[in-house]
């Protein structure tokens, strides 16, 4: 009776702007970036909210991730919600259950767990303009005006294509799935991947485990993380002042964006700072000349994301780590076998191959105009109208979408940004009485032929490496130019570069 209820109200209506109500907006995901557009939206006015994630708890990526050794390469006091800064982190860059604890802190406090409609996937939508129709993973269905995909970057595990992965015998997961019931005391393990993950775990389970033997296909530049334990009085003055909260806020902000910001996007000094500081903690951390050279890379500091670690590399020079070099021929039921013909025997897997960055809302099927699938349109190179918007789908939006500006940056400060500028669009629509807004085709076809023209100026796309950045069109799908630039357009909506639909039918009917 109550779904049946709540499927008639959500069913097809009057165009929300031009009846004067409440758009019905749906908010795909939990996370941070799902959190804050609550919130954001709250404070505008919108009101008429539905969360849909497809776990039991709120917290994104610091939900999925809960491997030992885990936190966050971002300035605490920075990687934080504006409208709800934290006086109490115990550290300058917090460990991942601070992290989600904060996460679902701050969903508590505003009101965002109330609703959320948890162990709810979204599994498919379909545009019936000017409406969206939303069906779950178990059939059923809603329709709104307005969809949200807020499903992070980085939420899909990615696996390693080895022969003989399925035969292993031993103890094996991802490092996104961590088994907290495995033991690792006094045994055999052997991890898959040298990325910011295995860096954090091989620094923080090293000393306990019997072996650990490290498969590197790449070696990574890494700086070292200035880490900081807060005292007890310096937490109190930030409770008690709340002023200085902000003002550390503002120093991480302009700091991380105007040195690694810039040194990625084209400021050759300050690139040049960052390799002789990663060159500097290589020779100074590996005595071994021999392992120090296997851990020397070959292309720029900062062409991949950019590790800040100081624990991996006293971990991997232990006398029970063993750095293997030699590419992997397959997994058997008792190890990993190398091109060498040497067999490592193994106790435990743990697999760090990282995410696919292309899915974003993906595997959800949506459908826009005229039976666009987005998947198609994508075709395993995702690119979008500043990373919110797509020719084609309108009234759907996207948080840390295509061409998001990744790199070094706090993502929730990027995705307060973008749900501002979402906001502005909602307003154009209900000032304007519109029943539609969609990205322009020549719009999006410009700015992503003007970004293509300036990746090869970043490090990412000069740097002499590949990365998970890259995606099938070979380029790195980032945002090319220094962060500001990106940020200033967010609060300066450029609306002629989208198709303003007062009426959807009568537009419809002219293109049939």
């Amino acid at each position: 009776m109550n779904m049946h209820a709540n499927n008639i109200a959500g069913g097809a209506r009057a165009p929300w702007a031009k009846a004067g109500t409440q758009p019905r907006v749906a908010i795909i995901g939990a996370g941070m970036s799902g959190i804050s557009a609550v919130v954001k939206l709250r404070q505008a006015g919108y009101t008429d909210l539905t969360v849909y994630e497809k776990t039991g708890k709120v917290g994104g990526t610091w939900r999925e991730n809960q491997y030992p050794g885990l936190s966050c390469d971002v300035p605490s006091r920075w990687y934080s919600f504006s409208f709800n800064l934290n006086p109490d982190w115990s550290h300058r860059f917090s460990y991942g259950p601070e992290i989600q604890a904060y996460m679902e802190d701050t969903a508590n406090k505003f009101g965002v767990t109330d609703i959320v409609k948890f162990n709810t996937p979204v599994a498919d939508l379909t545009y019936e303009g000017p409406q969206w129709r939303l069906t779950t993973g178990d059939g059923t269905v809603e329709h709104y005006d307005v969809v949200i995909s807020a499903t992070g970057v980085l939420h899909k595990p990615a696996f390693p294509n080895i022969d003989g992965l399925d035969t292993f015998e031993g103890d094996m997961f991802h490092t996104a799935r961590w088994d907290h019931g495995v033991k690792l005391e006094g045994r055999k393990v052997g991890i898959i991947g040298t990325g910011s993950t295995a860096a954090q775990i091989i620094g923080a389970i090293t000393h306990k485990v019997g072996t650990m033997n490290v498969f590197q296909r790449t070696p990574q530049w890494m700086i070292p993380l200035p880490q900081k334990e807060y005292a007890t009085g310096w937490k109190w003055l930030l409770r008690t002042f709340p002023a200085l909260q902000k003002l550390t806020y503002n120093f991480y902000f302009k700091a991380m964006s105007k040195n690694f910001g810039a040194a990625t996007t084209g400021d050759q000094k300050k690139l040049a700072d960052i390799q002789e500081a990663c060159t500097k903690h290589l020779e100074e951390a590996v005595a071994d000349p021999e392992l120090r050279a296997k851990l020397t890379p070959d292309y720029q500091a900062a062409c991949k994301r950019l590790i800040f670690c100081s624990d991996f590399y006293p971990a991997i020079s232990r006398d029970n780590a063993n750095l293997i070099t030699e590419g992997i021929t397959r997994i058997t039921p008792t190890g990993i076998e190398t091109v060498d013909g040497k067999l490592h025997e193994l106790d435990v897997l743990i697999l760090a191959t990282g995410f696919d960055a292309a899915a974003f809302i993906l595997p959800t099927k949506v459908t826009g105009e005229n039976g666009q699938d987005l998947g198609e349109a994508w075709d395993g190179s995702p690119r979008a109208h500043r990373a919110v918007a797509m020719p084609g789908f309108p009234n759907f939006w996207m948080l840390e979408g295509p061409t998001g500006p990744v790199g070094n940056l706090s993502l929730i400060t990027i995705s307060e940004y973008q749900v501002d500028y979402i906001i502005s669009m909602l307003n154009k629509m209900r000032d304007d009485r519109l029943e539609a807004v969609s990205a322009r085709q020549d719009a999006y076809q410009h700015y992503n032929e003007d970004m293509g023209k300036q990746m090869p100026n970043t490090v990412w796309a000069s740097g002499g490496c590949t990365s998970w950045y890259f995606d099938k069109s070979g380029n790195p799908n980032l945002y090319p130019y220094p962060p500001h630039r990106y940020l200033d357009d967010m609060h300066d909506p450029d609306f002629s570069e989208f198709r303003l639909i007062a009426d959807v039918k009568e537009m419809q009917a002219a293109n049939a």
